[in-house]
């Protein structure tokens, strides 16, 4: 069995082997230990399996997780069969509903309340974005907060920011990110984490999630004055600006780990599509500086639908299973 002396620790078994470079943040290796969320995340993914299958076996039964979309947008789309086909792997049954572009506000409403009444639904996802004349709050509102899978019901959010209280689901981008350091042995308590962007999709959670274990947190957004002197103080980066290859490696330390959360588009006439997708930091470059980075793509991607997967798992458990 190898065994990987890492930031928090020995690190055994295939976790080890993903990790086998990850040095201690402060000290500068050259190039980057690449942080495979790919690969992490099928390892959670065989967890969860081999948790539904034990499930099925005492009850009959497996969590089930329903899908909303209103409209026809490629990415979502593509993203949605993405979690079907995941789903279908780990075991999770799936219930789809696509409404048109057209759907009126309470027709999505209703759907929603369908799943929050059927016992065979432990997971309810409406995909954003939704038309411009349905208001998304009042949708995911709506959503039972046993059920709030994506993380985003207000009393979920509202437990995440409190200190001493825990949601009962995590946003999965956010939840991901964290999984990756832990699971990479990366210490998180006591350092200075910067969160790169506020969204309440990534930024604002992933900042929550950080305090709760214990992080200094510092967030820096389009606002900021000096950010690039702020990104410099991290321990740890979390990139979820939204602009391509905005972290320089002149804006980190070395030793420092950096989450890429980032997925832009920018035009290559070498890709067959056109294009090529990259995250918000200058991987090359910044590899350079930085003790481990995730990639663009095959990081945090994978790892948001693996975060999908576990809410789900755990709140089939918490129904199928109250008194385990």
């Amino acid at each position: 069995m190898q065994v990987i002396q890492g930031i928090g620790g020995a690190i055994t078994g295939t976790i080890g082997a993903v990790i086998s470079n990850i040095p201690f943040v402060g000290v500068r290796r050259e190039p980057a230990s690449v942080i495979s969320g790919k690969d992490i995340s099928a390892i959670i993914t065989d967890e969860i399996k081999v948790e539904i299958s034990a499930m099925k076996e005492k009850t009959g039964k497996v969590p089930g997780l329903a899908v909303v979309i209103v409209g026809i947008r490629k990415d979502s789309q593509t993203y949605v069969n993405m979690k079907r086909k995941k789903c279908a792997e780990v075991g999770i049954a799936s219930f789809d509903k696509d409404l048109p572009e057209t759907a009126t506000q309470q027709q999505v409403l209703d759907v929603v309340k369908a799943f929050n009444a059927d016992p065979n639904v432990h997971g309810i996802l409406v995909q954003l974005p939704l038309p411009k004349h349905i208001d998304e709050q009042t949708v995911l509102a709506a959503i039972s907060i046993e059920k709030d899978v994506d993380g985003f019901h207000p009393l979920n959010i509202g437990q995440l920011s409190m200190k001493g209280r825990d949601p009962l689901f995590v946003p999965c981008t956010p939840k991901g990110c964290i999984e990756l350091l832990d699971r990479t042995g990366v210490q998180i308590a006591g350092k200075h984490a910067v969160v790169v962007g506020r969204s309440n999709i990534v930024g604002m959670p992933a900042a929550m999630l950080l305090l709760k274990r214990d992080a200094t947190v510092t967030i820096v957004h389009s606002r900021t004055t000096n950010i690039q002197e702020e990104v410099k103080r991290a321990d740890i980066i979390i990139a979820c600006c939204g602009q391509p290859a905005m972290v320089k490696n002149s804006w980190v330390k070395p030793g420092v780990v950096i989450i890429d959360v980032g997925t832009n588009a920018v035009t290559d006439t070498t890709k067959k599509a056109g294009f090529r997708l990259v995250g918000d930091c200058d991987y090359m470059e910044v590899r350079k500086v930085a003790s481990a980075i995730s990639p663009v793509p095959g990081g945090v991607g994978p790892m948001t639908i693996a975060m999908l997967l576990r809410n789900t798992c755990d709140s089939g458990a918490r129904a199928l299973m109250p008194n385990k």
